[in-house]
């Protein structure tokens, strides 16, 4: 049995290195836009493999505890939750690579009025990351539950960032390339706020026991 729960620990432990991966990976993207930082860009780019092979990693090790320990209940819960988890940061960096990449194709552009969105949704996206991790971490369902709520805050911000940018399009053709790259930043920025919802569904089921897709929490109300 304890050598079940040190396994259990590495995995936790595994998975919020991760975390604090992609995160910093999703930070340095974002910087990279605004500021066209080249250097940082670049380093998203280099750490893509490193995030890849950590998820394989964690993908191992919570398979082999599944098949081997057989684990019941809350055990059973916190590594459905890590394999799900594991699988949105994963995807979580892929995007912050999308951004780095459209930092790197902004570099020489000149920089558009639109650009001041982007440090806001970004602000709030972050903000999502580290709270759906943070609600893993200490187990908090509440915590968890404000994640969900600031979802439909970040769709509203992107529809509202993707007309400025379009009508900005239109009044200045010469900046079309501009407008498209960063209309590409806002999509990804909203997708890594989707995985951290997904993350936060999946504290609430850790925590819980209940599935909260589709609003099925409301309903068990």
């Amino acid at each position: 049995m304890r050598y079940f729960e040190e396994e259990l620990e590495r995995l936790k432990t595994q998975l919020l290195a991760m975390a604090a991966m992609v995160e910093a990976a999703i930070y340095r993207s974002i910087t990279a836009v605004v500021q066209k930082d080249q250097t940082l860009a670049q380093s998203v780019l280099r750490d893509e493999a490193r995030i890849n092979q950590m998820e394989v990693e964690i993908d191992d090790l919570a398979i082999g505890l599944l098949a081997l320990r057989q684990p019941m209940a809350g055990d059973l819960r916190l590594i459905t939750a890590a394999l799900k988890i594991n699988t949105d940061l994963e995807r979580m960096g892929d995007l912050a690579v999308n951004i780095a990449q459209r930092a790197l194709s902004l570099l020489d552009a000149p920089s558009i009025k639109a650009m001041i969105d982007i440090p806001h949704i970004s602000g709030l996206v972050q903000s999502m990351v580290r709270k759906s991790l943070d609600a893993f971490v200490h187990k908090d369902a509440d915590l968890a539950r404000s994640v969900l709520a600031s979802d439909d805050a970040v769709d509203d911000l992107r529809s509202a960032s993707n007309h400025e940018l379009i009508s900005f399009m239109e009044k200045n053709p010469q900046s079309i390339r501009q407008g498209v790259d960063l209309i590409a930043v806002v999509r990804n920025l909203e997708r890594i706020a989707d995985h951290s919802t997904n993350i936060a569904e999946d504290v609430l089921f850790l925590v819980k026991g209940v599935d909260v897709r589709h609003h099925a929490e409301m309903r068990q109300e």
